[in-house]
């Protein structure tokens, strides 16, 4: 499609409303093997990835199990998707079991050609509004590229971790992950698919569960620490069911040791396995 064509979609915006169901949270809760947020409490870090779906029926799916693009998203050509990164702001809590509704707005959709063929960018802002206030603000960074094979390896050695905690990515984990985030994408469960149509060595760990992680391990590490911004990229996919390790350590900040209400620090955060890195990330926190 020409560029002049994709412009077409910047703009474009898409509301839906989730009840933040109790039953659903808890659904979400057992799949990430943590504890159980119940009506009225705060809803953990990312978890609102889990939220906010507009289904589709099945003749809106693509071959690869994701909506059709040439609605709020642009075409895509069938194009392989990647979620390759994002940024986003925790403004104020978002509680279970009280009403919420996502705004999102197409603010860029950009072509390239890379060394393997057309790469498709599209940024996605999303606000999540309760109770008439901003609590959510992030910017999605999605990549559709031409069929080609993954890469897989590693070449950024891990940095010195101050924690860090070992995941094991069941099939099984992956499965539920998708189905409490309702994400179609046949690479998180088709191992007939994903060896065979998309070229990688096994079912294909989500970026969006990788990084609740890194962010869940930053909290169990630094309880008391309020996080206000968390920016994060994928370097490579993780292939299950083989573990990998999500870490960090405490950026050095004159402010973080500062007591006042305004003290604020940095975090990076990473997932690595074997040695190299697959994911990271920068977090921002009020002490």
């Amino acid at each position: 499609m020409a560029e002049e064509d994709l412009q077409a979609w910047v703009g474009k915006t898409e509301s839906v409303e989730d009840n933040i169901d109790p039953g659903h949270i808890e659904k979400m809760a057992i799949t990430l093997d943590t504890g159980i947020p119940v009506a009225g409490d705060v809803l953990p870090m990312l978890w609102h990835w889990g939220l906010f779906v507009k289904p589709v029926d099945y003749d809106g799916l693509g071959r690869d199990g994701h909506p059709l693009t040439g609605g709020f998203l642009p075409p895509a050509d069938n194009r392989n998707r990647m979620w390759a990164g994002g940024r986003v702001e925790f403004l104020q809590p978002l509680l279970v079991g009280t009403p919420a509704v996502r705004n999102s707005t197409i603010l860029a959709v950009t072509e390239k050609q890379g060394r393997t063929g057309k790469l498709l960018f599209v940024t996605v802002q999303h606000e999540i509004v309760q109770e008439h206030v901003v609590c959510i603000r992030e910017e999605q960074d999605i990549v559709y590229r031409d069929p080609t094979p993954p890469k897989l390896a590693g070449t950024e050695p891990a940095p010195e971790a101050q924690w860090s905690e070992t995941i094991t990515p069941s099939s099984v984990m992956l499965f539920r992950y998708s189905a409490v985030t309702f994400n179609g994408h046949r690479i998180h469960y088709d191992l007939d698919y994903v060896t065979n149509t998309e070229g990688y060595p096994g079912l294909v760990v989500h970026g969006p569960l990788i990084a609740t992680k890194m962010v869940r391990a930053f909290v169990h590490a630094n309880p008391g620490k309020r996080v206000t911004t968390f920016s994060y990229r994928g370097l490579r996919p993780l292939i299950a069911p083989a573990p990998f390790e999500v870490a960090g350590r405490l950026l050095d900040n004159d402010s973080a040791s500062d007591q006042t209400d305004d003290a604020t620090g940095r975090a990076q955060l990473w997932a690595e396995q074997d040695g190299t890195l697959a994911h990271q990330a920068e977090l921002t926190f009020k002490l």
